[in-house]
This record gives C-alpha cells, structure tokens and sequence, in this order.
C-alpha cells in the first residue's frame, strides 16, 4: 500500500512533462503544417513546395465552390418556401 505515495507523484510528475511538451508543441507551430513532411520525402525541395502551393488552391477552390453551391442551394429552398406559402 506504501507504494502507491511513490506511483501517484510519478504518474503526476509525467502528465505534467506531457502537458508542458504538448503546450511547446502548439506554442513552436509544430502542428501548422502538416503536409509539408509528408511530401518532402517524395520529391525534391522545389517539387514538393510547388505541389504543397497547388494542393493548397485545390483544396481552396473546392471550398469556395461547395460554398457557393450550398449557399444557391439555400436560396432555392428559400424561393421555394416562399412560393408554397404564397399559393
């Protein structure tokens, strides 16, 4: 039973290391980029910064579109409430 004044310190003692390591983590912008080590290990530096740039204003043009898509979408419906509850 005497153990457990030595276990419960050590696993305090651990989440806070983790927290502490999790907090530099965000605060260096280690998570900010993400794509960028996975695709340097395929292609040359200039190659993997060109295709990182064109996935980058793929991903942004499929947003802005399904953006616009759902915001038609949404006026359509609009319209077509306001005509039923007109007739």
């Amino acid at each position: 039973m005497s153990i457990i004044y030595v276990l419960i310190p050590i696993a305090m003692l651990f989440v806070a290391v983790a927290v502490a390591v999790f907090f530099w983590a965000v605060k260096s912008e280690q998570f900010d980029d993400l794509d960028r080590q996975s695709v340097s290990i395929l292609f040359d530096e200039d190659n993997a910064t060109q295709t990182i740039k064109k996935n980058t204003e793929q991903q942004n043009s499929h947003q802005e579109t399904d953006s616009a898509s759902e915001s038609s979408t949404a006026i359509k419906s609009t319209k077509a409430t306001e005509s039923t509850q007109g007739d």
